[in-house]
């Protein structure tokens, strides 16, 4: 299967492209506008097939599509793949508003074409076996040190995999959502979500100013306790601490979920079975009203 990766910036090539170049039957196409890291990394690889441009990528006839490029080129990147019939797994966001996200899924509807987002947490083992337990009560938080940023950058680049993971771990219905904010010369330092329904509460929180860079997710309910640090150490509380490390062989992309997220992506492609955005949009949804609650505080 003919596939591109297109964008090779740091997280592409640290993560996605070791897994995808393990692969067996695929056809890899690199794609960047930095000829010296496009040769490096093709060499590194011997992936012959490269190009600097989507243009080039689409000439090519591959069938499906990775984007690791920066938030604001996601548009005029992912449009003109699924126009061309390309299946696109794209890095979150789709786009840094929700108008672009909206309108990219409705195009990957329209030509029947997967637009899958990399929301890697989902598949994280840590963070996807808290889905089996109790959860009454579910706190995340994922802060940066001495990071405030321009809002929508940090609630589209970063908080995002907050709001999707809350939105994934709830076990019913949201019935009710409360945003709180806080910016400081016009950059954002702190955000607080709350998601609520029938005998549930998540609560996400963002400091971007905090002492530590740090991510911390834990549920609770009937009895039951676990914490997940940095998607790696699991802690179970029954009476006590139990501690579970990550097992030294584990690769960091499939600790993190890169790898499963992959596999997924390309085991749909190959099975015909279309991935819509549909779900992707309402963390999108949520993203844009954060965004939102900046501007109303800060009139």
């Amino acid at each position: 299967m003919r596939t591109a990766m297109i964008g090779l910036g740091d997280i592409a090539e640290k993560a996605y492209l070791p897994v995808l170049a393990a692969q067996p039957g695929l056809d890899l196409h690199l794609c960047t506008r930095n000829t010296r890291v496009l040769d490096r990394l093709g060499d590194t690889y011997r992936i012959a097939a490269r190009s600097t441009s989507v243009d080039e990528v689409i000439k090519a006839g591959v069938d499906a599509a990775f984007v690791h490029a920066a938030t604001g080129a996601h548009p005029e990147l992912v449009e003109p793949l699924l126009e061309a019939g390309v299946h696109v797994y794209v890095d979150k966001p789709i786009a840094d508003n929700l108008a672009d996200a909206e309108r990219l899924a409705r195009l990957a509807k329209a030509r029947d074409r997967s637009l899958m987002v990399g929301f890697n947490r989902r598949y994280a083992p840590g963070y996807a076996d808290l889905a089996a337990l109790p959860r009454h009560l579910i706190l995340m938080e994922k802060n940066r040190q001495n990071y405030p940023d321009v809002p929508r950058r940090a609630v589209f680049d970063d908080f995002i995999h907050v709001v999707d993971t809350l939105r994934f771990l709830v076990p019913g219905d949201v019935t009710d959502t409360r945003i709180r904010t806080r910016t400081s010369g016009g950059l954002l330092e702190h955000i607080v979500l709350e998601l609520s329904g029938d005998g549930f509460t998540a609560i996400g929180v963002m400091n971007r100013v905090s002492g530590a860079a740090e991510e911390t997710c834990e549920v609770m309910g009937d009895g039951v306790k676990r914490r997940v640090v940095n998607l790696g150490d699991v802690i179970d509380y029954a009476g006590g601490e139990t501690l579970a490390r990550r097992p030294d062989w584990v690769p960091v992309s499939r600790q993190r979920g890169i790898e499963q997220v992959c596999l997924d992506f390309l085991a749909a492609v190959r099975a015909g079975r279309r991935i819509d955005a549909d779900d992707a949009l309402l963390t999108h949804a949520i993203c844009e009203d954060v965004c939102e609650d900046v501007v109303r505080r800060a009139s």
